[in-house]
């Protein structure tokens, strides 16, 4: 026991100590402390002419934050093509409520329930057209 004691000793430390010979502790490149500058000091620029907003004013640019957001997102209002001009204006465009998108989400709107009819046909598998069959549960 007091043999492979030894042995189970002597190669922890052969091990141990391999690790330390791939290491580059000791020579690795150091920092010159002469090389060492200091940075030039902070300038504040002469021109002092610009004044602080008055409270309460309006921000100057025109544009509000969420104007300048949406600017940002969808890049503006894009100008229509004659065709989609054209589809809009049959379709009387003018008259569309423009908040129409917030109002489709709100609690008070209504909403038909097409139920499972719908949810069945949008579910069935593709048919070969001549080949499809449809049946009537209950007829």
């Amino acid at each position: 026991m007091n043999r492979t004691t030894a042995i189970l000793a002597a190669t922890i430390a052969a091990s141990t100590l391999s690790a330390c010979g791939s290491n580059s502790l000791f020579s690795r490149d150091r920092p010159d402390e002469m090389m060492v500058s200091r940075q030039a000091p902070l300038v504040v620029p002469p021109d002092y002419s610009l004044t602080p907003p008055a409270p309460g004013a309006a921000r100057p640019g025109g544009e509000s934050t969420a104007e300048q957001t949406l600017r940002a997102l969808f890049g503006g209002p894009a100008p229509r093509s004659a065709s989609e001009a054209a589809v809009i204006g049959s379709a009387d465009g003018t008259r569309a409520d423009p908040g129409i998108r917030s109002q489709v989400g709100s609690p008070n709107t209504q909403v038909v329930d097409k139920g499972l009819v719908v949810r069945d046909i949008l579910a069935a598998p593709e048919g070969d057209g001549r080949d499809a069959s449809s049946a009537i549960p209950g007829a």
